[in-house]
């Protein structure tokens, strides 16, 4: 085949689209389900312009994507048949205390500088008008960012990809690679032996230990977030609510919501700790305290792949030049699932990129990152 990836979440799914769109021949292998990782654990935000609040690599990038999604959902809507939850209604970024008030003021004033057609300041009374039942005395910064069901997205790229022709297999976990002079040629997988002509690991937060036995340490490690989702008689919500805290709360149909997340470091444990579940409820009910009255519905656990200086990894490997690494999305995976997608396989065609990867290297500097011999 012309290119294999190994992982089924979003991003290896979505490379896959991408490329079998291209014609090229792929195969997609996932050790387990699709999008059963990460991708299925994300809230779906889309949160460009409330994610980040100073200048950042990755801004480029996740504007380009969320510029790219409504023609891609369309796209994989007319493939598929999947309704993926695409939601326009926008953000409201909150402050729960003067802290927050006077860092998200200093948010607000860095978009209004890059796209004021994006993002505006509301009042404590333009808040109420537009969300009734969201508690707020200092205002709120809305952004026009927008929301997706994770796992469908997901599972509708890989559909897409096999539309076009891509093959997936579930269930096969890659345990090593084969090497032939200074390519890497194939893979060892539970299933048998598979081989390539380029290959892409885009495993989250478990990338590591396969980039190891390709002589490649990758400084990045796994964050446990945990999640609680509630139901409620009638709409609570219509807008997505981001406190400047870190609690998020996102409005689902049938009138689900979802509040996130914690951020739990170097733990792949998927199991969700009470005292967890207690504090995002109670910061929820601080920002929406009609929450109180919702029905309990599920908790659940995803492992986001983070590195030490919070930048993706999305390049070739420094050795084997028809390995690509595809990584450290934390947790804007789900944003920028349609440009990686684009930019992977430009790459792989070599093609020009209109951005500036250099900071996404797997070698760049400051970071030691180092190849064993």
């Amino acid at each position: 085949m012309d290119v294999l990836i190994v992982g089924g979440g979003i991003i290896g799914s979505s490379i896959a689209f991408e490329l079998a769109k291209r014609g090229a021949s792929v195969v997609v292998i996932e050790r387990g389900e699709l999008a059963q990782e990460a991708s299925s654990a994300a809230a779906g935000m889309l949160g460009a312009h409330s994610e980040f609040s100073t200048d950042h690599p990755l801004i480029p990038l996740a504007l380009a994507s969320q510029a790219a999604f409504p023609a891609v959902i369309a796209e994989l809507r007319e493939l598929t048949n999947i309704e993926v939850g695409w939601n326009e209604a926008g953000m409201l970024k909150l402050a729960t205390t003067m802290e927050e008030y006077e860092k998200l003021t200093e948010h607000y004033e860095f978009w209004r500088r890059i796209q004021p057609q994006h993002v505006r300041w509301l009042t404590p009374k333009e808040v109420a008008n537009m969300e009734r039942n969201v508690r707020n005395e200092y205002g709120a910064m809305y952004t026009i960012d927008q929301q997706v069901n994770a796992k469908q997205l997901s599972v509708a790229f890989a559909h897409g990809a096999m539309a076009k022709g891509a093959r997936v297999l579930p269930y096969t976990e890659v345990y090593d690679f084969i090497f032939e002079r200074e390519r890497v040629v194939g893979v060892k997988t539970t299933s048998g032996t598979l081989y390539a002509e380029r290959i892409v690991i885009a495993c989250g937060a478990w990338t590591p230990m396969l980039a190891e036995k390709l002589r490649l340490s990758l400084h990045m490690y796994p964050v446990k977030g945990e999640c609680v989702s509630v139901t409620t008689e009638t709409p609570l919500l219509q807008t997505t609510v981001f406190a400047k805290n870190g609690c998020y709360i996102v409005p689902k149909a049938n009138n689900r919501l979802i509040i996130g997340a914690s951020a739990i470091a170097h733990s792949f444990a998927k199991t969700v700790q009470t005292c967890s579940v207690q504090q995002l409820l109670a910061r929820a009910m601080q920002i929406v305290p009609a929450i109180a009255h919702s029905t309990f519905e599920n908790v659940w656990a995803g492992i986001r792949p983070q590195t030490k200086d919070g930048i993706p990894y999305i390049g070739a490997h420094p050795q084997y030049e028809n390995v690509f690494v595809v990584t450290g999305h934390y947790r804007n995976g789900i944003l920028l699932s349609a440009i990686t997608g684009t930019i992977v396989s430009d790459m792989l065609e070599r093609k020009d990129v209109p951005f500036d990867m250099t900071p996404f290297s797997l070698t760049r500097k400051g970071e030691g990152h180092a190849l064993h011999h």
